[in-house]
């Protein structure tokens, strides 16, 4: 069966025991006094992802990350630190910046007084006129804590949070033999939905609908729940570890050329042997370990050195308290981020970082541009096909129109429905939002009910579970 990890940590994520057992309230999902208290409680407490180091590789680099009224500056220090400062002017609180860029110092488009890297002011305009003394050197940025995780850059805003380490444990040892600041951020696109963030916490923090609302997926992947992994950790942390191989249940139409099969044939394994489906899919799924174990050196697949036999061919999907999912797989991770929306509970704004590994062992040294070589990698999440069927571009799509290898900038999209994002249909993640109109909807019905929980869906409990310990102040510092 391959080497389970199970970490030391883990909570069985399918036992209801494990849980309180809170009501999941409609309000939720639609109240500005629930998001009032979610944004005094929670977002102002915990660690949020901005964005990665290759964004801000030289000193005077900065991006910025807004998160409903507040403001941040995360900007490369001359000593190669990275130091964050809310965006609001030490003089009369204008915002100094607007978007990410490159300064060598910050200048305010109200007054202009100017700040240095490290946030201190070093100029301003008839500096003899004050009567509390000059500012230079007196006046500086308010300060954010932040810090980094294998190229992701994480702030807070709340100067008693657990170090970043600490807060994501066991996450960077989990997922140690990954090298995400290695991996190439190939597509960045965000977009605006009617609905409130938290259905996208439910949604990731459960595998009961795959089946249905992504019917092409378990060619590849076994979403079984009877074969599935469910974990949670603390600080409100969970994932589902699911096998690289199909499943037994969902089959392809007889006749049909099974997708894992191409996979397989790739690897260079023989899939005449399997003498029936289930064969393929046990044997043919440890042949897989086996043949990338063999042969990734031959392909360039250098990154799967340190990887597990587990970690070569399962589909492990992370959630991270509050907002972040990752799809961490062998050849790159998927990861996703959405965030409410300034004023309105029912819309948020949503992420989508698909990323990759070189082939040919080239992802060191590549910069803000990426290499423009040629070189592309197979996405972790494109591929898949039309609701009614199994369609095998799952995996040929990613060969036929791979993804460039390229950092790349954000792409603001309109969703308008879908019909915004056409080139993404074929993301498992268009096939969720276009879920979210029922549901911001329904939860306003006088139907709705106490969701009625299966154990496969514990974890989405076990995050609302987490918020409420932050909204009741179990979690302030």
């Amino acid at each position: 069966m391959g080497k389970v990890d199970t970490h030391k940590l883990a909570i069985n994520g399918k036992e209801p025991s494990n849980l309180r057992g809170d009501p999941i309230t409609s309000d939720r999902y639609f109240s500005k006094e629930f998001m009032a208290k979610e944004w005094e409680h929670m977002w102002t407490k915990v660690w949020l992802i901005a964005g990665r180091e290759v964004q801000i590789e030289e000193p005077g680099d900065y991006i910025v990350h807004d998160l409903i009224t507040e403001s941040v500056i995360i900007v490369r220090q001359k000593d190669g630190s990275i130091k964050g400062f809310y965006n609001s002017c030490a003089h009369r609180g204008q915002r100094l910046v607007e978007c990410d860029s490159f300064q060598n110092s910050f200048r305010c488009p109200y007054h202009d007084w100017e700040f240095s890297l490290d946030g201190n002011v070093i100029s301003c305009p008839d500096e003899d006129d004050y009567p509390e003394g000059s500012p230079v050197g007196k006046r500086k940025l308010v300060e954010v804590r932040v810090d980094t995780w294998d190229g992701f850059i994480f702030y807070t805003m709340n100067e008693d949070a657990p170090d970043l380490m600490e807060y994501l444990n066991p996450l960077p040892e989990i997922y140690k033999n990954h090298n995400f600041k290695d991996q190439i951020r190939a597509q960045w696109v965000r977009v605006e939905l009617d609905v409130n963030w938290k259905f996208f916490c439910d949604n990731f923090n459960e595998s009961y609908h795959t089946r249905f609302v992504h019917p092409q997926v378990p060619s590849v992947i076994d979403q079984d729940h009877f074969t599935s992994r469910y974990e949670m950790f603390p600080g409100g942390h969970a994932r589902i570890i699911q096998m690289g191989r199909p499943s037994l249940r969902d089959r392809v139409p007889e006749g049909e050329d099974h997708p894992f099969k191409m996979i397989l044939e790739d690897w260079g394994v023989d899939t005449s042997k399997y003498s029936d489906y289930e064969n393929l899919s046990d044997q043919g799924w440890l042949d897989l370990k086996e043949a990338k174990r063999k042969n990734y050196k031959e392909k360039g697949y250098f990154h799967y050195e340190n990887l597990s036999d587990e970690e070569l061919t399962e589909s492990p999907f992370q959630f991270v308290f509050p907002n972040i999912a990752m799809g961490v797989q062998a050849d790159g991770c998927i990861l996703l981020n959405w965030f409410p929306h300034p004023t309105d509970p029912e819309k948020c704004f949503f992420d989508l970082w698909d990323m990759g590994y070189p082939i040919g062992g080239l992802a060191k040294g590549i910069g803000k541009t990426g290499r423009d070589d040629g070189q592309s990698f197979t996405s972790t999440s494109a591929g898949i096909g039309k609701k009614d069927t199994y369609d095998q571009e799952f995996v040929s799509r990613t060969k036929v129109n791979p993804v460039k290898l390229q950092e790349v900038e954000l792409d603001i999209r309109d969703y308008d429905g879908g019909k915004g994002v056409e080139d993404l249909w074929d993301h498992v993640v268009y096939q969720d939002w276009q879920l979210t109109d029922g549901l911001r909807r329904g939860v306003r019905s006088r139907g709705y009910q106490e969701p009625y929980l299966a154990a496969q869906e514990s974890r989405v409990r076990f995050f609302h579970e987490t918020l409420h310990d932050y909204l009741n102040e179990k979690n302030d510092k």
